[in-house]
């Protein structure tokens, strides 16, 4: 709860774009009858969304209320996961304690130029997938591998890329034990083989210059700090806890500067112009997602042993500056919205209200277009539209470009739609009468001042809500 506090909480933000309407369309068939694609095929990917909205049926809640329910329930998870792990590693309470802690207080913090946070401040596959990997790793520490095996499986089921992470990570540490670095190498040359990836189309190398950061040759250098300076400091963690006789810590940290030499490699190869841009999609720099959640528990454990140890000052000092820092700071990367969107609360962003009043006012075939970069302005605060207005809309070009970028066969929809709406900013109504011929687009979202001769029943300080007729 205290990690909630500090981190906030946002449930229709960012990915949840992505997978709340595949809760959604489950719940209520007849929601979205256009561009379903756009979502359904991360859906498709996985049994989240039948998950949750299962359990939604079976414990009668409100979507909002489940949602919030579950996020809860991932955090917690993912804290009994590193539990698991740093009492494995460290004898005094405090120790693993303060590994835990620090995770806790680091939940919004970037990892590296992935674009990823250690756990997002909404439900989304990652917030079970983490958990899952996090007790498959420790499972295989205690040797338990029937069980850490279900806990892959599980992260599978939630998240099948992320899951090929923590496969690859629990592989590494059990070759380690067993001394078959050839077979890890071997293993990890066909799972990546060059002939599981389609070629690049045009639309799709166009989709991919909209994820620069899927090639490290476009990453910044404190990106490229945040990316080596890990390998460092694990290498230097292996040494302390061989000395001290620090449980498997060890071997934990061997196995994740392997693992991430791994990855590392494949990235620096897709990042070559030319044959090997189809492998992107693999997206390999996510390892960093596992690695720094590990990298931190492990700071902690050994702040806790060697720095705070039982001086409650000390752990006051930190932590209270660390959350405050994290508070701040993710409160200035939603500065239009309230910390804390819990269901029930009346909005205090303008474009969820918009939003929230067309999930109310509009039938629920409703087809909409607005502006394909709203999720990037200012003050929109990377609301999704589809998961508060459970409406369908014309392709974006900030999460839909994201699915495309998965899944390489929507980038041609993607490239058409796009290519409709460019030049949004100087739309006019023959504009928006060319996007209902051409699409059946009957709602708009426009900012103020809007567009003459169209009627709008919806309207605050920003937006206007209009029908195109």
């Amino acid at each position: 709860m205290a990690a909630i506090g500090v981190h906030g909480y946002h449930p229709a933000t960012e990915d949840a774009e992505i997978y709340t309407p595949g809760i959604l369309k489950l719940l209520h068939p007849s929601l979205f009858p256009y561009n379903t694609e756009f979502f359904e095929s991360h859906a498709r990917m996985t049994l989240f969304p039948q998950l949750i909205a299962g359990s939604v049926r079976l414990a009668h809640l409100p979507i909002g209320a489940a949602l919030l329910a579950w996020h809860v329930l991932s955090i917690f998870l993912l804290l009994f996961g590193c539990w698991r792990i740093a009492r494995l590693c460290f004898e005094e309470k405090h120790s693993t304690w303060c590994g835990v802690a620090l995770v806790a207080s680091l939940l919004s913090i970037p990892v590296a130029g992935t674009r990823l946070f250690l756990m997002d401040p909404y439900l989304t596959t990652r917030s079970l997938s983490a958990p899952g990997a996090l007790l498959g790793v420790a499972c295989a520490l205690e040797e338990k591998y029937f069980a850490a095996a279900f806990w892959i499986l599980f992260t599978g089921a939630m998240h099948p890329l992320m899951a090929v992470f923590a496969a690859a990570y629990v592989a590494t540490i059990l070759l380690l034990k067993f001394r078959s670095k050839e077979a890890a190498a071997a293993g990890l040359a066909a799972l990546f083989s060059h002939q599981w990836f389609p070629p690049v189309t045009p639309e799709y190398h166009e989709i991919l210059q909209t994820r620069p950061y899927f090639f490290l040759t476009n990453w910044a250098w404190y990106e490229w700090l945040g990316l080596l300076a890990p390998f460092a400091i694990l290498a230097w963690f292996a040494k302390i806890a061989r000395r001290y006789a620090l449980g498997p810590m060890n071997l934990a940290c061997r196995a994740l500067v392997i693992y991430g030499a791994m990855f590392f490699s494949v990235a620096l190869i897709i990042s070559r112009p030319g044959r090997f841009e189809n492998l992107a999609e693999i997206q390999p720099m996510r390892y960093l997602h596992l690695l720094y959640i590990l990298m931190f528990l492990f700071i902690g454990g050994l702040l806790g042993k060697f720095v705070l140890q039982r001086r409650a000052w000390r752990w006051t000092v930190l932590f209270a500056t660390l959350c405050a820092g994290m508070a701040y700071a993710q409160h200035q990367g939603s500065p239009a919205t309230p910390h804390l969107e819990l269901p029930g609360r009346a909005p205090g962003n303008a474009w969820v209200q918009a939003f929230e009043w067309i999930r109310g006012n509009t039938p629920e075939d409703a087809y909409f277009a607005l502006n394909p970069k709203h999720m990037a302005l200012p003050g929109e605060d990377q609301h999704g539209f589809r998961a508060i207005a459970q409406r369908s809309m014309l392709a974006d070009a900030t999460k839909d470009s994201g699915a495309a970028s998965m899944f390489p066969a929507l980038a041609g929809k993607w490239k058409e739609q796009a290519s409709a709406q460019e030049g949004w900013g100087k739309f006019q109504r023959e504009d928006f009468l060319r996007l209902k011929q051409r699409y059946g687009v009957k709602w708009l979202v426009l900012e103020r001042p809007g567009a003459a001769g169209l009627p709008c029943p919806f309207a605050n300080e920003i937006l206007l809500v209009c029908r195109i007729e």
